[in-house]
């Protein structure tokens, strides 16, 4: 017996479809709510936990208020998909290392873009099959918009986001891929696809424009995301989380959900919203986030390090700086994700701050590989929540900081970024810990950073570079500093 049939078995079959309406609109609201709280609770990070966990608890109810829709007259395929969603999902959530976040981040939309899309496919194939008198279905215009816009922007967050992974994962270069006069051909298939669409409003029964039009939209995810470079994937995540929102929320309109063009809406305008702030944050114009090739690595920089040498220091010594420092400034980077690290830097900031020290954590806007990486790293390793600074809140201090201690961070503390006009991140905001009275950074070697450039701060007489790999060193450092 089914949850539908026990709902029927309460009354007559008018009052239990009836009441399954009620119950469901009443679970659409209540997820609403929680989904608004859940975001609201995310602005700050001592209440960020609790904000996923509204979220998680908005979905369980659009989920059961789904699942006793009238519309529904079996439920063998969805039990086997919520058994197979859960059982894929479960592992994803809790085995995926720290490190892997950006990457799952990104199959996520991928998944979520895909369910949205092939919704709307199937939709239109039902709503224009023939009739048993051989009659075709006839779409209203503005739910074909509707449709054809979730599978437009379903289609091409699909393939958008496998690039992405396929960026962070490294299966796919890094480097932006770029060919002559790329932008023209992405503006005039953006287009072409908008066109199509327009003309399907008008014309629903073009199956032929249907299908062009989402071939083209899944080619369009592809051409956007293999220009950029992998310095930018964090505003390629953010936007294209904009996107699968903007999927789901057409797809509401589509099929007439109230919860998914609520909780669309909610995702497409927050992630438009972050990835404005994203771009602003790296010194990008949004039309390069939109239109790509924006990554490209400069060919060089006006300003050259040729001539000038760097200071390295022993764990012995630059234990001894932060053992008796006064103000010490933390400035994670994707560095310490990679060397999953965050533990350690816990570690060392709590003997700093038994021996009288003042520990901070700079927190750049992109650091890392998506949007809030470095706090939810630092998060997981029991950080408190106020040592975390945003870097507008933490600039002014680096003067008065001991120790700016750079771990695995490059081009958000390049100082070429104040100054040097022929430099490709000239203009992005960065963190000044140029101005502190020293600087260690925990660096593996010279490599330089996603920009493509070397790292002004590396030759900086105040700046002295403890080598290796950021976990080890900041074993043998705690190891130091237990020993003063």
């Amino acid at each position: 017996m089914t949850l539908s049939t026990l709902i029927d078995a309460a009354g007559s079959a008018g009052a239990g479809a009836l009441a399954r309406t009620l119950l469901t609109q009443g679970s659409y609201f209540a997820a609403a709510v929680f989904f608004i709280l859940g975001l609201k609770s995310l602005t700050k990070p001592d209440s960020a936990r609790r904000g996923m966990q509204q979220a998680a608890a908005g979905m369980l109810l659009a989920i059961v208020g789904t699942l006793i829709v009238n519309e529904i007259v079996e439920y063998q395929w969805i039990i086997a998909g919520l058994a197979v969603g859960s059982l894929i999902g479960y592992p994803l959530g809790t085995k995926v290392p720290m490190t892997a976040v950006p990457q799952q981040i990104a199959v996520s939309h991928m998944f979520g873009a895909l369910a949205a899309s092939l919704v709307g496919i199937a939709e239109y194939l039902h709503r224009t099959a023939p009739d048993a008198t051989g009659v075709a279905g006839v779409i209203p215009r503005f739910e074909m918009g509707a449709l054809g816009f979730e599978v437009l922007f379903g289609s091409l967050t699909v393939t958008g986001s496998f690039m992405a992974f396929g960026k962070l994962q490294e299966f796919i270069p890094g480097r932006p891929l770029t060919y002559p006069g790329q932008n023209a051909v992405n503006i005039a298939a953006l287009a072409g696809t908008a066109g199509l669409l327009v003309y399907l409003v008008f014309d629903p029964s073009a199956a032929w424009a249907f299908w062009t039009m989402s071939a083209l939209s899944f080619a369009i995810g592809i051409s956007l995301v293999l220009p950029i470079g992998g310095a930018d994937m964090p505003v390629v995540v953010s936007l294209l989380n904009s996107y699968a929102g903007l999927a789901a929320a057409a797809t509401g309109f589509a099929i007439g959900n109230t919860v998914l063009i609520i909780a669309g809406a909610l995702e497409g305008a927050g992630g438009f919203i972050l990835s404005i702030i994203m771009s602003k944050a790296m010194n990008r114009s949004f039309g390069n986030v939109i239109f790509g090739a924006f990554g490209t690595p400069p060919e060089s920089s006006a300003r050259s390090t040729a001539g000038l040498s760097v200071k390295s220091i022993s764990a012995e010594d630059a234990a001894i700086q932060l053992g008796y420092a006064s103000k010490v400034i933390v400035i994670p980077g994707y560095g310490m994700a990679v060397a999953q690290a965050q533990h350690t830097v816990r570690e060392l900031a709590e003997l700093i701050e038994k021996k009288g020290g003042e520990v901070k954590y700079a927190i750049h806007p992109v650091a890392g590989r998506m949007p809030g990486h470095m706090n939810v790293l630092l998060a997981e390793s029991n950080v408190p929540y106020d040592k975390l600074f945003d870097m507008d809140e933490i600039n002014d201090e680096f003067a008065t900081a001991d120790v700016a201690l750079v771990i695995g961070a490059n081009d958000v503390v390049n100082p070429a970024a104040k100054h040097d006009k022929g430099s490709p991140i000239y203009g992005m905001p960065i963190l000044n810990a140029d101005v502190a009275k020293s600087i260690i950074v925990l660096k593996r070697g010279m490599a330089a950073g996603f920009a493509g450039i070397e790292n002004e701060l590396f030759y900086d007489p105040k700046t002295s570079m403890l080598f290796g790999d950021a976990k080890t060193s900041l074993t043998k450092l705690v190891a130091e500093v237990k020993q003063l």
